[in-house]
């Protein structure tokens, strides 16, 4: 996760135990949140008050998803982090419950341990010691962010573990578990290794653009395997690494270890993005395919970071699903909305193609979200059509001399969001430069990802959700992820230009999460 230290409030009003709000003081005075306010996404996860960034310790554990995320507990920009937590029985629908892990005052001055981004584990087997004989638990494994009068002073993993189903957790007596003396040294993503029966953590030095993988038998004493990189992209630092198995989706049996790295945006430093590589590890080092191939992107809409996968999920179900941040570093503290600030991507479903390129990444919403599809809605290719906020559409290109073709989504007077594809630069792109109202200088733009016509055709899924648009290329081939914050209601129509095109288009209101 970013670090912005400068938005802290003067430490004496951080830490005076008498000044400091209590989280029921902060909760009694936004409710109720009926989840109906002006920009709030409907079937995108969202807190129902205050800041939100990084996914945490995704977690598949006794028949409930776990989205633990870095949260701000007593305002709505970025401060005091500490662990969020929400639970859902299909990926959908959250229940939000306490703040899981929080923020602690250190003993002897004022300064404070913020508990930044991790991950959880489920340690059944009580490798870790923490549970009772022939118990277990789950365990989370974050960053230690110590840091004295606005200064960040270091970095180092911890533990805390939980034997309630995650509703509270305890803070290991010893932590931290690993520390190298760094200043920057953040975001352990713990796995099991099942061929060596070890956990293996993948963490980041993010000024010298390394990921260094650790191993250990009991998640207190780590021992260092290796360090891959630099390698890729080395625009901005490295942060939030994701050492995975993704299924092949010609034979889902068959998987490839792909390594995740929140950085840079294909567009450049002044956005934050992420990057991938695909190759193997053999329990101690990760190999890149083909390093000149790099970087590759994983996305290329200015929404979304900061993308770790759930862990422990069932062997039959056989999936990686992925959860992001949907917002950016950029602009994300202006973004215009309250109670709330900032909202989590779709889940989605990781798969690898093997193309005359190499290996590359496909991204698919997940199967669950076909259950909240509504009514449809009567299209008017001739002419507009009225667009619920909440919608997915459905967008097909059979053919045609267009040299550039989509749609277009006025929503307001001189607003509009243009969707579409361009034949001579061979690009999918997102303008959201008139979107709406300019609330931040750095917000205005054109996301652009690189796309081939299939025989001639293109298929483009585009969800609708109040302030967010998701757009998948190709059955996920690419992604665009974009927020908009416009004034009026949602009017679609199709467009085309050099040409004629035959296009194909259906639309679906979608069911709210929230209702």
């Amino acid at each position: 996760m970013t670090k912005t230290l400068y938005l802290l409030l003067p430490l004496a009003l951080l830490f005076s135990c008498k000044q400091k709000p209590s989280p029921e003081t902060t909760a009694k005075e936004t409710a109720p949140v009926p989840y109906e306010e002006k920009y709030r996404p409907q079937y995108h996860f969202s807190p129902d008050h205050n800041w939100t960034n990084d996914p945490n310790g995704l977690i598949f554990y006794k028949g409930e998803y776990h989205l633990f995320y870095q949260y701000n507990p007593y305002g709505n920009t970025w401060g005091h982090m500490s662990w969020g937590h929400a639970v859902s029985k299909d990926l959908l629908h959250w229940q939000h419950v306490p703040v899981a892990i929080d923020e602690y005052a250190n003993a002897g001055g004022a300064d404070s341990t913020m508990i930044f981004s991790g991950s959880a584990v489920a340690d059944d087997q009580n490798t870790s010691g923490f549970f009772p004989k022939d118990s277990g638990g789950i365990v989370s494994i974050y960053t230690s962010h110590v840091h004295s009068r606005g200064q960040q002073l270091r970095q180092h993993q911890s533990v805390a573990y939980s034997s309630d189903l995650g509703r509270t957790f305890t803070r290991y007596e010893h932590n931290p578990v690993l520390d190298i003396g760094l200043k920057d040294f953040r975001d352990p993503k713990v796995m099991w290794y099942a061929p060596e029966k070890k956990w293996v953590m993948t963490v980041v030095i993010p000024d010298q653009f390394k990921a260094q993988f650790y191993t250990s038998k009991n998640l207190r004493d780590w021992t260092l395997l290796s360090t891959f990189g630099p390698l890729g992209d080395t625009a901005k630092i490295w942060e939030c690494p994701d050492l995975v198995q993704v299924p092949d989706v010609a034979d889902p049996s068959k998987k490839k270890w792909v390594l995740l790295i929140s950085n840079s945006h294909p567009q450049g430093p002044k956005y934050v993005g992420m990057q991938y590589f695909v190759g193997n590890f053999d329990g101690k080092k990760f190999t890149p395919d083909h390093p000149s191939q790099y970087p590759l992107y994983l996305e290329y809409g200015k929404d979304f970071y900061a993308a770790v996968t759930f862990s422990n999920l069932p062997a039959a179900d056989g999936r990686t699903i992925l959860l992001g941040w949907a917002n950016n570093w950029a602009y994300g503290n202006h973004i215009p909305t309250s109670p709330w600030r900032s909202a989590m991507t779709l889940p989605r479903e990781l798969y690898v193609a093997n193309t005359p390129k190499g290996y590359r990444i496909l991204q698919r919403p997940v199967r669950e979200l076909a259950n909240l599809r509504g009514d449809s809605i009567a299209f008017d290719s001739a002419g507009e059509t009225t667009l619920d906020k909440a919608s997915v559409i459905d967008y097909a290109f059979n053919g045609g001399s267009a040299t550039g073709f989509g749609l277009t989504l006025h929503t307001g007077p001189n607003e509009e969001t243009r969707i579409g594809y361009d034949k001579t630069k061979g690009e999918v792109f997102v303008d959201r430069a008139h979107s709406g109202p300019v609330f931040d200088a750095g917000f205005p733009s054109i996301e652009r990802a690189p796309v081939s016509l299939q025989d001639g055709k293109l298929k483009l899924q585009i969800y609708v959700d109040h302030s967010i648009v998701e757009v998948y290329v190709n059955d996920g081939e690419q992604v665009i992820t974009d927020q908009i914050f416009p004034t009026g209601d949602y009017v679609l129509k199709t467009w085309s230009e050099g040409g004629d095109a035959a296009v194909d288009v259906r639309l679906w209101k979608m069911r709210s999460v929230w209702k």
